[in-house]
């Protein structure tokens, strides 16, 4: 029997603790525990939740990786590239792609009654997942493509249906500045909303055939390709395969082409997010730092009321490391409480927001209307840890005042 622990709990469960001046103290430890393990897992939650969630809405809409002509510039009146049989077969053998669409972009301008709006369309194939869109569609329903009939249908933002006063079924004009100048009418089927101005205020979804005939492309010219990947950690490395594949040698026709990743192209927002993982270690080792004090303010309390017991224990023989682990051993004990009523808070708040969505942000600001809340089970079992392993090793500072208790003193202490 380790005798420490077991002198530790005799401590913790003797019924005169209740009438001594540490009770309110230790009482306050454990609450303080419980906040700042509250504090770091919401903070970690959220800002996981809300870079996870902002990143799969700039994905879901433009993709990991994009493959277009080497010499187009961030206009969307882009240069085509050729599709090969060869170059999509010698992609899709590529570890870690999950798919490859094509898409072709137009700007043009949105006319409803007497309101105009410059959009840019984007052309998609048969092949394109509707899966993120689907999920942000609010009336209606995506665009349903054939290798047959060309579609006559415009999938459209809530934002432009709002500011042109239109909804599912209604037509819309588009007109195209160019020599000559041309025009299209399309039939809105679906209204989506994605929260992410930069997109919801340009983009319309449309059949990739409208883009080629308007560019006067053939039928085997696109803008690009779009590639999504299955575990974005891995993109830099599957952009450089992707490079090797099609970016390393010139295409028949005479053109490059390059590889760009969804951070290359919309640096703005991944900074902005990257941001959060320096406000999460503020939080981090502010609330550690309190936690560590908060535990030794208790152990100092404890070591002074007990300071008869202490000097009984080396009366008869107990040696200096034995008392410590005594203590350390009760304050391991606060600090499991304040941790398991911690948890218990947490996951409370973790899953009524997940479920209700009471936390709101602006949408405008945040492109999201929700706080966002993602943690892993190997995230909370390591502040767990974390947090007892920091505690600690607190508690080996004033725990070495022990041995420089006198036991002769410290028995007539009172």
């Amino acid at each position: 029997m380790n005798i420490a622990s077991f002198i530790a709990r005799k401590i913790f469960f003797s019924s005169s603790n209740s009438h001594r001046i540490s009770k309110p103290i230790t009482v306050f430890n454990i609450i303080g525990i419980a906040i700042s393990f509250f504090v770091m897992f919401i903070s970690i939650s959220v800002v996981v939740g809300f870079k996870q969630e902002i990143r799969q809405k700039v994905t879901g809409f433009a993709s990991d990786l994009v493959v277009n002509n080497y010499d187009a510039n961030y206009s969307f009146e882009t240069k085509p590239i050729n599709v090969t049989k060869e170059d999509i077969e010698a992609l899709q053998k590529i570890n870690g792609i999950r798919n490859i669409q094509l898409f072709a972009t137009k700007p043009g301008i949105i006319k409803a009654k007497t309101t105009l709006h410059g959009v840019v369309l984007k052309g998609v194939y048969k092949d394109y997942d509707w899966s993120f869109i689907q999920k942000n569609i609010l009336s209606g329903k995506p665009l349903v493509l054939s290798d047959t009939a060309k579609s006559n249908e415009i999938v459209i933002s809530k934002k432009m249906s709002q500011l042109l006063h239109l909804n599912v079924g209604d037509a819309v004009y588009l007109y195209f500045i160019q020599n000559p100048p041309r025009m299209r009418k399309l039939y809105i089927c679906g209204i989506y909303e994605t929260m992410l101005e930069d997109f919801d205020n340009m983009f319309v979804f449309v059949d990739l055939r409208h883009v080629q005939k308007l560019n006067d492309w053939q039928t085997n010219q696109i803008s690009g390709y779009e590639i999504n990947v299955q575990n974005f950690d891995s993109i830099n490395d599957i952009k450089q395969h992707v490079f090797s594949v099609v970016g390393s040698r010139f295409q028949k026709d005479g053109t490059k082409l390059k590889v760009t990743t969804v951070m290359e192209r919309y640096p703005y927002i991944f900074d902005w997010i990257g941001l959060f993982n320096t406000n999460l270690w503020v939080i981090l080792v502010l609330m550690m730092i309190i936690s560590g004090f908060n535990i030794i303010s208790g152990l100092l309390v404890l070591v002074l009321e007990r300071i008869n017991m202490i000097g009984i224990f080396k009366a008869i023989g107990f040696f200096d490391s034995n008392i410590r682990k005594i203590f350390i051993y009760l304050s391991l004990i606060y600090i499991l409480i304040g941790l398991a009523l911690g948890n218990l808070l947490s996951f409370a708040l973790y899953f009524l927001q997940n479920k209700y969505h009471f936390a709101h942000l602006d949408k405008a600001s945040y492109y999201i209307d929700y706080v966002p809340m993602k943690i892993e089970l190997w995230q909370v079992l390591s502040l767990n840890g974390a947090i007892v392993l920091i505690t600690i090793l607190f508690l080996l500072i004033p725990s070495t005042l022990i041995s420089k208790i006198e036991p002769v003193k410290a028995i007539k202490f009172d």
